[in-house]
């Protein structure tokens, strides 16, 4: 295990692999021989913001000092989420991958591995998950854990094989919802390989103080519209096409309802086109607002939370409408179900059922009483279930567990 603390990223690119400048804080940390805690890096191809990887960077913050010591690298590019991590003491790292198939980017992880002297890696989607535990094995990491956070059913043959293949140098596979776990299980991954960790939501900031009114007039929208809000990647996954097709279905008997889709995504040109034959946009009925930094604020102000998915892991806009004491209507996809209890913190519909979805959506609008019910009750969920400490102590006696076995801890 390492003591102490290096923070000089030139190594990534210096010929001797175990070149390390140590910095002023780990000469005095190594001068009084502090007791020996994990080296953990957590991997992750950027630190946009999306569920993942928040989900990491709770973890990164949260792990006890007295116990890890954690860096995070991410693999292509950094992202919004690194002045969080900075500002917490969490060391990052840039691999800047420029390639799909990139050997220099590999190398380069393969030398700040073994520089690191990491007692533990834990991987966070696809790229990351394939590039760590290879360059992991080369570094001879000790640990290594992937986490899942979705039913990924968009892996073709040759992803799920690669999967296969990872996992016999993988320690854990942990899932973010009994739907993960029961994924990766049919597609090979052993069974006493699996684990399940649900994803937490932090509650140490109370939801921002907004004045509904006000949002929406600053949107250009009128101040007592009821407002709808979707959250997330415009991707196939998430059915943003299906509830464009409910809001057709809606402008006619709900003609007062607005709804903001916040995110980006491959999708976003063909749905916006969608929305625009739909007459949708031209009305000011929906607004793609691309990527937004102030979705608490969004969502303190909005009457509901729509997630029309397909599939989900443990999705984390879900958990923060349920802290914000906001209904959710939502499809019940895999993952999904295991957040929203139905009729008791919100609707769930079928999958691809626009009709269903805009009757849930009109029900909830309709309904001032129904709502609050809802939120209430989710809020109440998600401080039982979710809690951020609960999924941070669950990791940190998985990594502990996992290096007793290796022998890198007595």
């Amino acid at each position: 295990m390492k003591h102490g603390w290096n923070t000089d990223k030139s190594l990534l690119f210096h010929p001797d692999p175990c070149f390390v400048r140590v910095s002023s804080v780990a000469q005095s940390e190594l001068a009084r021989v502090v007791i020996a805690v994990l080296n953990v890096l957590q991997l992750i191809p950027t630190l946009d913001r999306s569920g993942a990887e928040k989900q990491m960077v709770l973890l990164a913050k949260g792990l006890p000092r007295d116990r890890f010591r954690v860096e995070v690298a991410a693999l292509t590019r950094l992202g919004p989420l690194e002045g969080e991590l900075v500002e917490a003491g969490v060391p990052v790292t840039s691999i800047a991958k420029r390639h799909k198939v990139d050997p220099l980017a590999l190398g380069r992880l393969v030398r700040f591995l073994r520089a690191g002297r990491f007692d533990v890696v834990q991987t966070w989607i696809y790229a990351a998950d394939t590039y760590g535990r290879v360059a992991a094995r080369q570094a001879k990491v000790p640990v290594v854990v992937t986490a899942e956070m979705a039913v990924d059913l968009w892996k073709g043959r040759s992803e799920r094989a690669v999967d296969r293949f990872l996992a016999r140098w993988t320690d854990r596979v942990v899932g973010n919802s009994q739907a993960v776990v029961d994924f990766y299980r049919s597609v090979g991954i052993p069974p006493e390989k699996l684990a399940m960790i649900p994803s937490g939501i932090a509650d140490d900031e109370p939801p921002p103080a907004v004045d509904p009114a006000g949002v929406r007039v600053e949107l250009g929208l009128p101040p007592d519209a009821p407002l709808a809000l979707f959250v997330g990647r415009l991707a196939e996954q998430k059915g943003v096409a299906d509830l464009l097709s409910a809001l057709d279905l809606l402008q006619h008997v709900r003609p007062d309802l607005r709804t903001l889709i916040v995110g980006d995504g491959p999708l976003r040109g063909r749905l916006e086109a969608t929305a625009r034959a739909f007459r949708l946009v031209d009305s000011g009925r929906a607004l793609f607002l691309g990527h937004r930094s102030d979705v608490p604020r969004l969502l303190a102000a909005c009457d509901v939370l729509v997630l029309p998915s397909l599939y989900e892991g443990l999705p984390n806009v879900v958990l923060e409408a349920m802290r914000f004491r906001k209904p959710v209507v939502a499809t019940a996809a895999p993952g999904t179900t295991e957040v929203v209890v139905a009729d008791e913190t919100g609707l769930l519909v079928p999958l691809r059922n626009p009709p269903a979805l805009a009757q849930a959506i009109r029900r909830v609008v309709a309904d001032p009483a129904l709502a609050h019910r809802l939120g209430k009750a989710g809020r109440t969920r998600v401080e039982a279930e979710f809690g951020v400490d609960r999924m941070i102590a669950r990791f940190a006696e998985l990594y502990e567990a996992l290096a007793r076995e290796k022998g890198v801890t007595s």
